[in-house]
């Protein structure tokens, strides 16, 4: 469950900086192939955009997630560089929860 989140919030990160990139070179340096190139970009990362709002929506909810925060996390894909510093945190969150509810119940002396 978290790892497709991760995976999903990365590929979805790295398609929009690309994309970024992309509308730089096509409206700022006028670069041949840059439309083509955008074009591609966009249409990768508005589908896989709705896969990551599905997994990261999907976790939100079996992590029990206030309203807001399942927003922040769900808009993080739309910020460049965002969804990376979101995952990390959310990661680092369920981890330790996770850590937590495996650890050994203490002994009684």
């Amino acid at each position: 469950m978290l790892t497709r989140y991760r995976v999903m919030a990365y590929v979805t990160g790295v398609l929009l900086i690309l994309l970024c990139l992309g509308m730089i070179a096509k409206y700022l340096l006028d670069m041949d192939g840059a439309d083509g190139f955008t074009h591609v970009v966009s249409l990768a990362h508005g589908w896989l955009y709705v896969v990551y709002l599905v997994f990261a929506f999907d976790l939100g909810s079996k992590a029990k997630w206030k309203v807001s925060k399942q927003l922040w996390v769900l808009l993080a894909g739309t910020v460049p560089t965002a969804a990376f510093f979101v995952e990390r945190r959310i990661s680092q969150e369920l981890e330790a929860k996770v850590a937590a509810a495996e650890a050994p119940a203490p002994v009684k002396a």
